[in-house]
């Protein structure tokens, strides 16, 4: 009898801009509202995703607030809901999301952040990278502990809870996502996070990365289940490939016009800068990894794109599936079109084993 598939997981990516124009969408009317936003949740869950990535970032509308209002008006649409320490104590965030998991019957996912932001806008004072990555750890350890655990007494260097309790308790304790590229981020990783999330690198990229963090684990003793992987890429998928690359060089080319920055606060990081060096190897690696648009501004996971038919996009997935990617959380604009259309076309294709 064959071994069952890993179980998979395929999220979208809900836009909290308040400008339009995220990614070149289209959309101008009601942009930037609930109903826009309730709109795509829906979609999503009509269409065969688990839910959608919902960013963070000073100068955005707060992820949070957007996230519990989109899981009232839905049914099994589970928001990632991504959080920076600095922002959140880690004590108020495990009593919200507890509170979100209860009320929400569960549906709740977090990806912690720990790039750099506006920092002093919101009264954050740790500016040091490295330390940054101390914090988090503690972060996640507190957030994990008061999810699981009753009467918790934590003393760390950065925070310190002494007999705390989280009610209401979390109807499961919510998936830690975590991402970046460094050694200190992989540390991070290894030891605290459950999903490690990738940008779309070339195979070769993928598969050393999620071998080294294995190793990682392994060496550091991690206390918890196998570290699972993720990644977060931006698909161009059309009937045919020559559909698929007219419609993703236009955009190159458009960028390239107008000089569209989209770096989203990633600028400067390690993950990105190995998405901006991979232009240098090529426009296209892999079987369908385009490079360019990295060139012309795209930043985070509008860096790369997989750009083909539906059926060679859904190769070069299951060809990171190979390697041990079983969270997927992709996007294309404009989003109230693509959610559907990658729904409809590319999702059956991989979907051999239910979302979740």
């Amino acid at each position: 009898m064959p071994e069952p598939l890993p179980r998979r997981n395929f999220l979208w990516y809900l836009p909290n801009m308040v400008q339009p124009g995220h990614r070149g969408d289209d959309t101008v009317d009601g942009w930037g509202s609930l109903d826009y936003s309730v709109e795509l949740a829906r979609s999503a869950e009509d269409h065969g995703w688990g839910g959608a990535l919902i960013g963070t970032g000073w100068g955005r509308p707060d992820t949070f607030a957007l996230a519990a209002a989109v899981a009232a008006r839905t049914r099994t649409f589970a928001p990632l809901i991504a959080a920076r320490p600095g922002y959140w104590q880690p004590a108020h965030f495990a009593s919200a999301t507890a509170t979100l998991s209860a009320l929400s019957g569960g549906r709740v996912l977090v990806n912690v952040v720990t790039g750099r932001d506006d920092l002093a806008a919101y009264g954050d004072a740790e500016a040091d990278y490295a330390r940054r990555y101390d914090r988090t750890r503690e972060f996640l350890q507190v957030v994990r502990r008061l999810w699981t655990e009753e009467d918790v007494t934590y003393t760390g260097e950065f925070y310190r809870v002494e007999h705390s309790t989280v009610v209401p308790r979390p109807v499961v304790p919510p998936r830690l996502y975590f991402g970046g590229a460094s050694p200190a981020a992989e540390e991070v990783s290894a030891t605290e996070a459950d999903v490690q999330l990738f940008w779309g690198e070339p195979l070769e990229g993928i598969a050393a990365r999620v071998d080294r963090l294995q190793a990682l684990a392994e060496k550091l003793g991690r206390a918890h289940p196998p570290l699972e992987f993720g990644l977060r890429i931006t698909t161009v998928a059309r009937e045919s490939s020559d559909e698929a690359w007219r419609v993703a060089e236009e955009r190159v080319a458009e960028m390239a016009k107008t000089g569209e920055v989209q770096i989203d606060g990633h600028r400067g990081s390690v993950g990105q800068q190995r998405l901006l060096d991979l232009a240098a190897r090529g426009d296209v690696l892999d079987a369908c990894l385009y490079t360019a648009p990295g060139r012309h501004g795209g930043g985070g996971a509008g860096t790369t794109w997989l750009v083909g038919s539906f059926t060679e996009v859904a190769d070069a997935l299951e060809r990171y599936a190979d390697l041990g990617v079983t969270h997927f959380v992709l996007s294309d604009t404009p989003y109230r079109s693509e959610v559907v259309r990658l729904g409809d076309h590319l999702l059956p294709l991989l979907q051999t084993v239910q979302p979740g």
